[in-house]
């Protein structure tokens, strides 16, 4: 695969990595480098392994993993869009969404990468070589996250617990989006 088609891939693969950075932005009160740093590895380190797992796991997990992954995603990322929307009704006290916890940062990571696994998974499909792109799949998550967690600050910043529930709901979103995709496949 040539460079130009790994980037588009990539891109493809971190749409997710990017809402759900972008709907983390919104929640943070004092944005810095570090935690926009912080977001920003979990989604890259995720975005890279997963292919790599799923490269890894080639035909022998096929049926049971295919089966199952939009399932996963789907309950993830609706689970904490809709404490995002819960907690958008809250008071500041109530509110318990924290984006930088690393539980929270895993959930996260691994929901938005399942496709990630996916994609690997069918790479492996093709016995094509991994290792350049998942760094550049890790890359351009990272970089894009990055730049979303800053851009879901400010944009939360203007519209305070508007955006909160739209974040919640494009997480929402996104899980339903992905369980669809692979219920009309």
């Amino acid at each position: 695969m040539e460079l130009f088609q790994t980037s588009l891939l990539a891109l493809g693969l971190a749409a997710d990595a990017c809402a759900v950075s972008m709907t983390s932005g919104i929640t943070i009160k004092h944005i810095t480098i570090n935690k926009s740093l912080k977001i920003a590895l979990f989604f890259g380190v995720f975005q890279a392994i997963m292919p790599l797992l799923g490269w890894l796991s080639g035909l022998t997990f096929k049926k049971y993993l295919l089966a199952i992954d939009h399932w996963i995603a789907f309950i993830l990322l609706c689970f904490i869009g809709g404490k995002m929307i819960h907690d958008a009704f809250s008071s500041e006290e109530e509110k318990q969404f924290n984006p930088l916890d690393i539980s929270t940062l895993v959930v996260l990571a691994i929901a938005t990468s399942i496709d990630a696994f996916a994609a690997g998974f069918g790479l492996s499909l093709l016995k094509y070589t991994i290792l350049q792109t998942v760094g550049l799949i890790g890359v351009i998550t990272f970089i894009c996250s990055f730049a979303s967690v800053y851009l879901g600050h400010f944009c939360g910043d203007l519209l305070k617990n508007k955006i909160e529930i739209a974040g919640g709901a494009i997480l929402i979103i996104i899980g339903t989006k992905i369980l669809l995709q692979h219920l009309m496949v």
